[in-house]
């Protein structure tokens, strides 16, 4: 049975919860959906998603609170969207407790302040979803020598989903659609990694 961790401290988590059962129905895959609030939690977790919210309050909270070391010390994978992203990122354009787990320099706000909200079809494993931007953050960079980086996709010539590893960073809000593509995605990952 795959057990799939919401971070609830912030954002968009009923979302995150209620796109990911769809998903483990969807896929016909065992498994249940649990809220993470300390780092205790994280425990049993097979994987883990960081949603929207404001990044640095979330790292503070997750560091406070232990979670950062639980996800780390038991590599974790982590989905991580918009506020996510900047957590995954080694390095964002403002000072404030990270994740780091993903070679990547993120730029917070990227496309503009909560009235530049958009959304837009973009592409994603070679399929049609639809992006929700939100105070989205971007890609500054990444480390291009890291062969276990993949680009998933990019819209307006900007990186807006990467992959390193096992862990995800997206730019947009796959939660606010009931599309489940992204999450069923991240789940198949989770599970190649606990074969």
């Amino acid at each position: 049975m795959v057990v799939i961790g919401i971070l609830n401290l912030q954002g968009a988590v009923s979302e995150h919860y209620d796109i990911s059962e769809k998903s483990l129905k969807k896929l016909g895959i065992s498994g249940e959906v649990k809220e993470v609030r300390y780092s205790d939690d994280v425990k049993g977790c097979d994987g883990i998603i960081i949603s929207g919210g404001e990044s640095t309050v979330i790292g503070k909270l997750i560091a406070k609170r232990g979670i950062d070391k639980a996800i780390i010390d038991n590599k974790i994978p982590v989905l991580g969207t918009c506020a996510g992203m900047v957590l995954l990122a080694k390095k964002t354009d403002f000072k404030q407790d990270l994740l780091g787990l993903m070679d990547i320099e993120v730029k917070r706000n990227a496309y503009g302040r909560q009235v530049n909200s958009f959304e837009k079809n973009i592409n994603i494993f070679d399929k049609d979803f639809l992006g929700v931007f939100i105070r989205a953050p971007g890609l500054k960079s990444y480390d291009e020598s890291k062969e276990d980086i993949e680009v998933l996709s990019v819209y307006d010539d900007e990186i807006i989903a990467i992959k390193q590893g096992r862990n995800i960073a997206i730019s947009f809000h796959p939660e606010l659609t009931d599309d489940t593509l992204i999450h069923e995605y991240f789940i198949g990952e989770v599970l190649k990694c606990a074969e």
